[in-house]
């Protein structure tokens, strides 16, 4: 039986009669193909990406595993729809604490029209995309059975700065994350679930080495899913911390360029991952997020 994702934090959402994802119960990630030239895009990157011989092994274990395509009785009551058939990333987890960053200082691609660039420059400008080269588009952290999830709307995250991202960065591994401006993150977690040999640090450099090379595509729009376990990382074990990529709609072919506006971002994230294990404790900011808060 088909439903809606529980874990979704960013993107289209099938809920309230719209158009989005859903999931079953078999660990199988529906996602509806977007209009115009995007769906066929995204489509023609994971029937690309899936059997090029030139992706690595440990560098495929970031993306979906694509199923193929499959139509399906859309979310908004519309008819039937062709989705695509991906691997549901958090199957696996049971109570997953997550965080969708949106990489790259320009989202859109060679090709788009100017209406659609207008319209990216303005959320790009409007965000740090362009000053970073990312931006969170949203999350949850899991805090217990009794509070259960902290997952801000998406107008938490409008006029993001950069003090907000480094504040929501600490939030998002802390023992004490909420929204209440006047808490300090402990930053708890860190050293578990971005430290380590396993950690999201060494799974971002790991992505980094690749983008370092690959030339063979050029990744815009796309995300970066970071994702961990609270109960596993409060017993002192593996977090299940994890890295994937999602969201291909505006890949294109990187005709033997290196891709330096995915690799920039990527780069500018690393940096503020690792200032947090190396400095886990600070003051809080007087301006930026504790607005956004009170918003």
């Amino acid at each position: 039986m088909l439903k809606v994702p529980a874990h979704q934090v960013a993107g289209h959402q099938a809920s309230d009669g719209k158009l989005g994802p859903l999931v079953d119960d078999s660990g199988r990630f529906y996602k509806p193909l977007q209009s115009e030239e995007r769906g066929a895009n995204e489509v023609a990157f994971y029937t690309s990406f899936s059997s090029n011989k030139q992706i690595p092994d440990h560098i495929r274990r970031f993306f979906p595993v694509f199923y193929g395509t499959q139509l399906l009785k859309a979310s908004d009551g519309s008819g039937m729809c062709p989705h695509l058939v991906l691997q549901d990333l958090v199957s696996s987890h049971i109570n997953p604490s997550i965080m969708d960053i949106k990489i790259g200082s320009r989202t859109w691609p060679p090709q788009a029209s100017e209406d659609y660039i207008a319209k990216c420059l303005k959320k790009d400008r409007g965000s740090t995309s362009t000053e970073l080269g990312f931006r969170i588009s949203g999350f949850q952290v899991y805090g217990s059975k009794e509070s259960g999830y902290w997952k801000p709307d998406k107008r938490y995250f409008r006029s993001f700065t950069t003090e907000d991202v480094k504040l929501a960065l600490r939030k998002f591994v802390s023992s004490n994350a909420s929204a209440d401006s006047d808490c300090n993150p402990d930053c708890a977690f860190a050293s578990v679930i971005y430290g380590g040999s396993m950690g999201i640090l060494a799974q971002l450099l790991e992505l980094k080495a690749w983008f370092e090379d690959q030339t063979i595509f050029h990744f815009y729009s796309c995300s970066v899913l970071m994702m961990f376990e609270k109960e596993l990382a409060l017993k002192g074990r593996s977090s299940g911390a994890e890295v994937k990529l999602v969201d291909f709609a505006h890949v294109v072919e990187g005709r033997g360029v290196i891709d330096h506006n995915f690799l920039g971002g990527l780069c500018s994230l690393i940096k503020f991952t690792s200032e947090i294990l190396t400095s886990p404790v600070e003051s809080p900011p007087k301006a930026g997020l504790l607005d956004s808060e009170r918003s």
